[in-house]
């Protein structure tokens, strides 16, 4: 076959494809853009309802356009409830995520280390035990956390929910051993020829090369303490103690009306600063995920 009828048979071929591709990425696009539509509909509900009077959020018509539109939500949804204005909700979760963020991450940051670089009798069973400890559920701890919390006194305070994290946890720890192990073990000893000990390879060595982990780490700790609930329940029975996730549950009552535009229009301002997290450390996200894995 002439090598010329080859080339034009291509050429002609190719403009086909061309728009095979493009219908294909623009029925990809359409296909991505209604599933996130239809994962997001609750967000937007959200936001729609905290517009509206309370009496009409579950009104029969389900519309997302609010008949009345209504602002004065946010105004009173910020005044607080329980004689506390939202602002300190706000400020005691602020200060349970900051630090339960630090301890956790650099705690887990120095227990990985040991697993990944230091020898010692026991370590198959000792990271063993701790990767047991992912597969409990959280109900099982409960009883036993609440008795010995109870016996220190540390009832109705941050220290239950706070003190924990400076321990290690589970999921972090195993994602910086990945991380570190990735490191090559030439950079330790050169440290160590250098007079370093293990800690000071630890802090001017394996730590600043983990920093992907260590963000990726920390965002997770952010959302997760963020919106807990469990825990707070269980131990603050303070109003000036509760954190946003408590908080927003005030503004149900049983007995009386429920303020329901209060409680959206602040679910809609809690649910800020996790968005403002996310648009700005995404890319820590993926790499920290992504790079963990590597060998």
């Amino acid at each position: 076959m002439d090598p010329m009828q080859d080339i034009q048979k291509e050429a002609a071929a190719f403009p086909a494809e061309k728009g095979k591709s493009k219908t294909g990425r623009a029925v990809f696009h359409i296909l991505t853009s209604c599933l996130a539509l239809f994962l997001l509909y609750p967000i937007i509900w959200l936001f729609a309802s905290s517009f509206k009077e309370s009496a009409s959020i579950f009104a029969t018509s389900h519309s997302l356009i609010p008949d009345p539109f209504v602002v004065g939500n946010y105004a009173e949804g910020w005044k607080g409830i329980a004689g506390q204005p939202f602002i300190t909700f706000i400020k005691n979760s602020l200060i349970i995520v900051g630090l339960s963020t630090v301890g956790a991450v650099l705690s887990s940051a120095l227990i990985a280390y040991g697993f990944a670089r230091i020898p010692f009798k026991g370590k198959a069973f000792w990271f063993a035990c701790m990767m047991v400890t992912m597969m409990l559920p959280h109900e099982v701890l409960m009883i036993p956390q609440y008795i010995i919390f109870a016996k220190l006194d540390w009832l109705n305070s941050f220290k239950p929910i706070v003190v924990p994290q400076f321990f290690g946890h589970a999921f972090f720890i195993f994602l910086m051993i990945q991380f570190i192990r990735t490191i090559p073990v030439e950079l330790d000893e050169a440290a160590r020829i250098d007079g370093c000990s293990r800690f000071g390879i630890f802090f001017r060595v394996i730590l600043p090369l983990i920093a992907p982990a260590l963000a990726t780490s920390a965002i997770f700790s952010f959302y997760w303490k963020w919106e807990e609930l469990i825990n707070p329940l269980l131990y603050l029975n303070k109003p000036e103690l509760y954190p946003v996730s408590l908080a927003l549950k005030l503004f149900l009552d049983t007995e009386t009306a429920s303020n329901w535009g209060a409680m959206f229009a602040m679910s809609v301002v809690s649910l800020l600063p996790v968005v403002l997290v996310f648009f700005v450390f995404q890319k820590s996200i993926v790499q920290g995920i992504s790079m963990s894995g590597l060998k």
